[in-house]
């Protein structure tokens, strides 16, 4: 439990930080669906007291990561096909307005930003680990929310980010072709913003997280 977990720094809340540590552990799948996390395990490994950990852990629930039983204690989330369709259809919501905003308001800087991430794309070595597969889609989207310059859809999509990571991560183990998609799937999607055309941007959106829902509807997923 201990091996490879960061040093908390002090400046900041110790249940943010321990929070931030647990969801990074979970997203990069350090713990499996369904695993009990006790918390007398997590404490000794983070190195602080219970408190900490059920603040941690009440938000992480908040968040979907987590499932909180009565007398039972707190399980790791397992993923369902309601999870995804709810996941998939909030995010193709939110994705939409962002890219139809983003689009015209992205400027050099940006689609530099765009493009260094795709450079990064273009050079992973196949078969890339699913979390760094995640890590790199995920901030080539950072990038479209960033300059849709709309702070409460930017607030909504902080608070499913963490679970489009784990999809993204479960789509990416399963259908190990990032390296043969990854790079052209987000070159069209970035080419259609450069049009600063919204309902291009809309259209490129709706197709563009088609793939990866697609591909998680294939999974053999419990319905909830």
């Amino acid at each position: 439990m201990t091996e490879g977990v960061p040093q908390l720094p002090s400046q900041r809340a110790l249940g943010d930080l321990v929070t931030d540590v647990m969801r990074d552990m979970i997203t990069g799948g350090r713990f499996e669906p369904g695993q009990h996390l006790k918390e007398s395990e997590l404490a000794d490994a983070l190195d602080v007291s219970r408190g900490p950990i059920r603040q941690a852990l009440a938000r992480l629930e908040q968040e979907g990561h987590v499932e909180i039983r009565r007398h039972r204690g707190a399980f790791i989330s397992t993923l369902t096909r309601t999870d995804v369709e709810e996941v998939h259809t909030l995010r193709g919501a939110i994705e939409r307005l962002a890219a139809s905003r983003a689009c015209t308001r992205l400027d050099a800087t940006g689609f530099a930003e765009l493009d260094a991430v795709l450079d990064e794309m273009k050079s992973v070595s196949t078969p890339i680990a699913p979390e760094d597969a995640a890590r790199l889609d995920l901030r080539f989207h950072d990038i479209i929310y960033t300059y849709s310059q709309h702070g409460r859809v930017q607030r909504v999509w902080e608070s499913i980010r963490g679970q489009v990571t784990v999809f993204l991560r479960a789509r990416n183990a399963s259908f190990p072709d990032f390296g043969q998609v990854g790079h052209s799937e987000h070159k069209e999607l970035r080419d259609a913003l450069a049009l600063a055309d919204p309902r291009a941007a809309e259209d490129a959106i709706d197709k563009h997280i088609l793939g990866a829902y697609e591909r998680l509807k294939r999974l053999d997923l419990p319905d909830r």
